[in-house]
């Protein structure tokens, strides 16, 4: 089921799915001193969570692609929808608070922004804004694939 439209968007989710398994790979292979951030959870939690992360980003990346290819209309309809809707769902429930966060830090009104400290450095303050940038852009992608195949 072929979606209509320009494939870029196909194109442009698929590129920052593959940043996310990559990144989330390298988080696995290259954890840190303490990847869980003094959490209550153990190495092993981190882990898994993040295997999961990637089977489910690389499970997208192959769905995106297929709204756009000529073997991808074979699927049925459900197949492509359903990690489309979980995928653009989590993106908003992630991707949206962030910006609203990153409004929050880049005003001064909570520079820690929803629950960190106010005395954050320069560095953790622009990490945070990335972060917080990176997954609205995904949710941006991802969400016109899911529209446009749900329409």
């Amino acid at each position: 089921m072929r979606v209509q439209g320009s494939p870029r968007w196909a194109h442009g989710t698929f590129a920052w799915l593959i940043f996310f398994v990559a990144s989330h790979v390298v988080a696995v292979f290259l954890p840190g001193d303490d990847p869980t951030g003094g959490g209550p959870w153990g190495l092993r939690a981190y882990v898994i969570f993040n295997i999961a992360l990637i089977l489910m980003s690389a499970v997208g990346a192959v769905v995106v692609v297929a709204t756009v290819r000529p073997w991808g209309r074979r699927a049925p309809r459900w197949i492509l929808l359903t990690p489309l809707w979980f995928g653009s769902t989590l993106l908003v429930v992630r991707g949206v608070p962030g910006m609203v966060e990153n409004l929050l830090m880049a005003t001064g009104i909570r520079r820690g922004g929803f629950v960190g400290a106010q005395d954050i450095s320069t560095a953790e303050f622009w990490a945070g804004i990335g972060i917080n940038t990176y997954f609205f852009i995904g949710a941006v992608l991802l969400v016109p694939r899911h529209a446009a195949l749900n329409g």
